[in-house]
This record gives C-alpha cells, sequence and structure tokens, in this order.
C-alpha cells in the first residue's frame, strides 16, 4: 500500500466493490454483526486504510481497539512469517513451545500487580474473562461475582452474564449465570447517586456494602469483583480514582478477588501499558486481549500465581496461545514498551485538547473524556438536562465516515475514539477537523 495522507474519498460511499461484496456478506454471513457503515477493508498501514473501492480512510476505531501497533506493522508481520515458516499449531494445552512460555514470561514482567505469576492463554477477551471467573470461583470455592452496570465483558454465556451494557446483547439468552449482581459504576458525568465529583468518595460504591451484600448475598459466599478500569462499550467511562481504590478495599475486607478486564483499555492504550495502574491500586487477577496481538487472535488471564494453582485439566485451550498469535504478542509488546505506550500519552494529551476545543464551540457535545487514546465524547440535547442525544450520534458516525474518518459508537450516545497508537499529532488533528465538519451538518443543540 503506497501512503497516502488520508482521507482521499474517490466514489460515492459505498463505492461499486464495496456493494457488491456487501450484498454477497447479506446472503452468507450471520445477521447478528452491528456494522455501522458500509466500509470494507481492502488493506491498511499505520492508522491509514483503504476500501476496496480505493478510497482512503483515517482510522480512529483499530478494529474495536485491536490494531494497536497499526495496520500490518512490518515488525509484527515479520515476526507472524516467521512463526508462520517453522509451525503453525502444536497446543499448548498439551504439549510446549518457546514462543507462549516467552510470552508468559513478558506478562509476569508486565501485569500490574507484584510478585510471582501465571497466565493462561485463550483466543480472545470473553475467553479470557470466562477463565477469570472460572479461576476466581475455584480458588475461592465462592459462587458469587459482582460486576458493573454499563460493562461489557464478552459474548459467551458466562462473560454475558457479567456484561451489562445493552439489553438486545443479552435478549433471547436468558437465563443468564447465576450468581452475578450489578452495581452502579461511578460516572461522574451522570452519577448515579447524584453526588458531585469533587466529594463523591466513590458513594455509588455503597451499594454493594448497603444493598447487595446485605440483601442479596452474604460477603463469603462472592469470589470475585469484575471491573473494567476504563469502561469501554458503556461509553468509554473514566471513574475518579478513589472508586477503584475503595474498591480494592471492599476486596481486601471480605476476601473476593479483584479482576481487572483490560481487554479494551489495556496494552498501552490508555499512556500506560494497563489502564489500572492510573489508579494506584493492584488488582488480583488481570485479562487483555484486543491490542495484546496487533489483530492476532489472542486472550491473556494472568493471575498471582498462588491464585492460578489449578490442577491440569481444569481448565485448557486447543487453540489459545497459538504459536503465531504468540509471536505476533511478543513483537507487539517489543513496540508498545519501546514508544507506543509514551506515543500513546502524548499524542492523546494533543488530541484530547483538540476535543475539548470542540466542546467549547459544539453546545451537543456534553463531556469528553479519557486517557491517552481511549478517547471518549458524549452528545446531549441540552447541557443542563444531559438528555442523551443518541440518534445526532449516529448521524454523527455517519457523516465522519463519508469524510473519511471511521470512528464508532460507545454506549447509547457516545462516540469512542480509538485509534492505533501509531497516530500522529498530525493525524489527531485530521480526525479532529472531520469530527468539526461533522458536528456542523449534525446540528449544535440548545
Amino acid at each position: 500500500m503506497t501512503v497516502v495522507s488520508a482521507p482521499v474519498i474517490k466514489t460515492a460511499l459505498p463505492g461499486p466493490k464495496a456493494k457488491a461484496i456487501i450484498e454477497r456478506d447479506g446472503k452468507v454471513v450471520s445477521p447478528s454483526y452491528t456494522r455501522s457503515y458500509p466500509f470494507v477493508m481492502a488493506r491498511g498501514q499505520g492508522a491509514t486504510v483503504e476500501d476496496v473501492d480505493g478510497n482512503v480512510f483515517l482510522d480512529c476505531a483499530a478494529g474495536i481497539a485491536v490494531n494497536s501497533t497499526g495496520h500490518s506493522h512490518p515488525d509484527v508481520v515479520a515476526a507472524i512469517v516467521e512463526q508462520a515458516q517453522k509451525f503453525l499449531h502444536m497446543s499448548g494445552t498439551d504439549f510446549y513451545y518457546e514462543p507462549q512460555v516467552r510470552l508468559g514470561e513478558e506478562m509476569d514482567a508486565l501485569a500490574p500487580f507484584s510478585g510471582p505469576k501465571r497466565s493462561f492463554f485463550a483466543n480472545s477477551g470473553t475467553e479470557a474473562v470466562e477463565a477469570a471467573l472460572k479461576l476466581a470461583r475455584y480458588h475461592t470455592k465462592r459462587y458469587g461475582v459482582i460486576a458493573f452496570l454499563g460493562s461489557f465483558h464478552g459474548r459467551t454465556l458466562g462473560s454475558l452474564s457479567l456484561t451489562a451494557s445493552k439489553a438486545i446483547q443479552r435478549k433471547g439468552f436468558g437465563p443468564p449465570l447465576g450468581g452475578v449482581y450489578h452495581a452502579p459504576f461511578a460516572n461522574c458525568y451522570r452519577c448515579p447517586v447524584g453526588q458531585r465529583p469533587d466529594d463523591c468518595d466513590a458513594a455509588c460504591l455503597s451499594f454493594i456494602d448497603d444493598q447487595i451484600l446485605v440483601h442479596l448475598v452474604s460477603p463469603d459466599e462472592v469470589a470475585a469483583v469484575i471491573v473494567e478500569p476504563i469502561q469501554g462499550e458503556g461509553g468509554y467511562v473514566v471513574p475518579p480514582a478513589q472508586f477503584h481504590q475503595r474498591l480494592r478495599e471492599l476486596t481486601t475486607r471480605h476476601g473476593m478477588l479483584f479482576i481487572a478486564d483490560e481487554v479494551q483499555s489495556g496494552m498501552g492504550r490508555t499512556g500506560k501499558m494497563f489502564a489500572i495502574e492510573h489508579f494506584g491500586v493492584e488488582p488480583d487477577v488481570v485479562t487483555a486481549a484486543k491490542g495484546i496481538a496487533s489483530g492476532m487472535p489472542l486472550g491473556v488471564t494472568t493471575a498471582r500465581s498462588q491464585i492460578m494453582a489449578w490442577p491440569p485439566g481444569a481448565h485448557a485451550s486447543t487453540f489459545g496461545g497459538n504459536p503465531v498469535s504468540c509471536a505476533a504478542s511478543l513483537a507487539t509488546i517489543r513496540l508498545l514498551r519501546d514508544s507506543l505506550v509514551a506515543n500513546a500519552e502524548k499524542v492523546g494529551a494533543h488530541f484530547m485538547q483538540g476535543l475539548k476545543d470542540l466542546q467549547e464551540k459544539h453546545t451537543i457535545i456534553g463531556d469528553v473524556r479519557g486517557k491517552g487514546l481511549m478517547l471518549g465524547i458524549e452528545l446531549v440535547k441540552d447541557r443542563k438536562t444531559k438528555e442523551r442525544a443518541a440518534k445526532e450520534r449516529d448521524r454523527l458516525v455517519d457523516e465522519c465516515f463519508k469524510r473519511g474518518l471511521l470512528v464508532l459508537g460507545a454506549g447509547a450516545n457516545a462516540l469512542r475514539l480509538s485509534p492505533p497508537l501509531v497516530l500522529t499529532k498530525d493525524e489527531a488533528d485530521t480526525a479532529v477537523r472531520i469530527i468539526d465538519e461533522a458536528l456542523a451538518v449534525v446540528g449544535s443543540a440548545g
């Protein structure tokens, strides 16, 4: 792919080749997929992607925060090719191979808690969460799990039972896994208990102590609390530090495990390797996926060694920790450590300021939030009432696409910006300009 400055839109969208592929897709692919707009990928490099009709876009979606090192980074591609030429698969469940061991050593060094660690390797984020859920029950000999409203932990039945983002994700699949309880998440823009951020002391967590653990389940029957350090699908919501600090104290007091779901927020996206590092607490278990292997399928559950002490056969995966995925992950981690985590912090701060400037200009923007290159814009019909501008958000996504910018929604009315971590300041400025132009079409509220 010859890199050009994105965007370059040559045809009506979708173009004729894209239309033909979309028509074929409609006949043979599950209709359960949530395609936001008719983009048909042909190739990509860095933060630039090209569709099958030759239209070039700036990518601020990164395959839902997956392409952390950009599209087809040459170091990652080289690692994939080198490993593929040796062997593609041998199943780490039954045999040994060094790439999986090396990745375990890397996770031991990287995971955001002290002491020795062990890792379980899976294929995806939801599988990593399933492993964490099973591990928590096995280790504690308790059944209960507390999760949070607005959370997204996956779509397999166990992780879906933890998920509380959108009803459509759960509709028709009940009953969910028993023993799961949901508490309010600390969304300071829409405080669930009517407090102010400067003096709330994460009062929403009192719901766990005063309601869940009094009326629904005894504390000594709760295995774990699972939480996204920054909510992803729920709207890119950043809680105050005291939320996680009080949560850590609560779990320690009651002998519960603290599971940090870093599937979307981890691997450098927030300007630190893991988002929980922003909040000054150490979890007991961390899940990672998405950006961990630059697009190759991989999920990892890392826990304190004394917790991950289950016997052979307790949990396994035929394809989890595939050697090619491990090779891609090792290359990804090198790039993250060497430069991309720092770039996410630097360019993210620049991007955030550009979005804050848009907030001053467009009253339809109620809130701008995030850390690093995990940024969210919440749209409202009125800043005083904070009435959600859901249709306007959907139209904003479409208008950005028409102008050559790929973005996605999050929650009911937020726009998520999760570009590859190779994004430059100039590319961030281009994204801000396009969002500005799209907002002018969508219209300002109030």
